[in-house]
């Protein structure tokens, strides 16, 4: 390793640089920088760093790499001041972190840095890494401008180029209230949905994405592992392709493809309304139906999905703060000119065929809003909380229970509906 201020720096120019609190905290990194840089690297402390970028030899500098652990979240005003004055110089700024917070992380990647390895470095990662980095821009062809410009202002582009040639069908859950069971539909519509074509007609391909990034459960009602390449997919959309996004899902029995939610607790600012349209994008080429679990929340991107979505689900209950929150949705929509009319109200835990007292009040419910509850689920008792504890859905724990038949209903309806719609 060459010590920064070596005074052989003009015979061996140092092109890149390690920045840590202790770079004998990052053995790994100290050994990955040897066998990509040779000599030719260095190291600073978090103090000196600002300093050096005033210095004549910090112009040979390709890029950074700054490793940091949780110790270090203390200096973000710090490490932000250095990635902008790397930036301001033109060299590349690589992100190395142990343990982070995932908020802390989406600071510094809003920084500027350009590249995110996670600590202890997979193998080869941080070359790949710095390959990424040297690789040149790829310059259009004067005939490629040419044609660019020949296109027709309304020629629609392709924001992912699939290899698949789907137009998946959008569905939207989206809970009014705790407790409204919009997570308990979404997994169970779409299990539904993949049995409901038979065994004489391929089953759709059937795509959950869990967009509640703080709470999100999907992968707890289906048992599967919640990945690191979310959050990598989230946090860079624009370099999202095919690979990256097939690889950032889970599979329920090789049948339906989940994309969970991270694995820590995020910003629900992580994302913007240009990445939820991509994700939704590429999943549409790859799905043919696409199930979107919503937070409780409205956000920048919930328009987003209410524009893609075919259908957009609003889960409430028979009570009074389902009525206000139900209430407070149709106004805010409404204030906005957004397209109410692609909402359909589900009451979940809705009464029993002979209770007259309760069909009375849903009644009642859906005039004093002026909505239509189109579509009402029974109650599905201690087995449904049973299902999503085992994680998975209640066709394989509880065929018979009356809520796992009305969700196959409205899939079966779902799935005709769009075979009549290819047809």
């Amino acid at each position: 390793m060459t010590s920064s201020d070596n005074s052989n720096a003009d015979a061996s120019p140092i092109l890149a640089c390690t920045i840590s609190r202790d770079v004998q905290n990052f053995d790994l990194l100290i050994e990955d920088m040897e066998a990509i840089m040779g000599e030719a690297w260095g190291d600073l402390g978090f103090n000196d760093a600002l300093a050096f970028f005033q210095q004549p030899g910090s112009d040979t500098l390709e890029f950074i790499a700054i490793a940091i652990d949780r110790e270090d979240e203390g200096n973000l005003i710090l490490l932000g001041d250095i990635i902008s004055a790397a930036k301001g110089l033109g060299i590349k700024v690589i992100l190395i972190a142990e343990e982070v917070t995932p908020a802390a992380l989406h600071q510094l990647l809003r920084q500027g840095a350009d590249e995110f390895v996670p600590y202890p470095l997979p193998e080869n990662e941080l070359q790949a890494a710095v390959e990424r980095l040297r690789a040149p821009e790829p310059a259009p062809e004067p005939a490629e401008e040419a044609e660019e410009a020949e296109k027709p202002a309304a020629a629609p582009e392709q924001p992912v180029k699939s290899a698949h040639n789907r137009e998946g069908v959008v569905l939207a859950v989206h809970g009014l209230a705790g407790g409204t069971g919009a997570t308990t539909l979404a997994v169970n519509l779409g299990w539904e949905l993949i049995a409901a074509a038979g065994k004489k007609q391929t089953p759709p391909r059937v795509c959950i994405i869990d967009l509640d990034l703080q709470y999100g459960s999907v992968s707890t009602y289906l048992d599967l592992a919640r990945r690191d390449a979310v959050y990598e997919l989230l946090s860079d959309t624009e370099m999202m392709d095919d690979d990256s996004f097939t690889q950032a899902l889970m599979s329920y029995e090789d049948k339906l493809f989940v994309l969970t939610a991270p694995k820590e607790m995020l910003p629900l600012d992580l994302v913007g309304p240009e990445d939820i349209q991509r994700i939704i994008d590429v999943a549409r080429h790859h799905f043919d139906y696409v199930i979107i679990d919503m937070p409780k929340t409205l956000v920048q991107w919930s328009e987003t999905v209410l524009q893609a979505a075919h259908v957009y689900f609003a889960t409430l209950e028979l009570d009074m703060r389902s009525a206000q929150n139900a209430l407070r949705m149709k106004r805010a929509l409404q204030a906005e000119d957004l397209p109410f009319e692609k909402l359909r109200f589900v009451l979940n835990r809705a009464p029993k065929f002979t209770d007259l007292s309760g069909k009375s009040r849903v009644k009642r419910l859906a005039d004093s809003l002026d909505i239509s509850i189109e579509l009402q689920l029974p109650d599905g008792g201690k087995y449904v909380t049973q299902a999503g504890d085992h994680g998975e859905p209640l066709e394989k724990s509880a065929a018979k229970n009356p809520l796992r038949k009305e969700i196959a209903k409205l899939a079966a309806s779902l799935h005709e509906l769009g075979q009549s719609d290819t047809e």
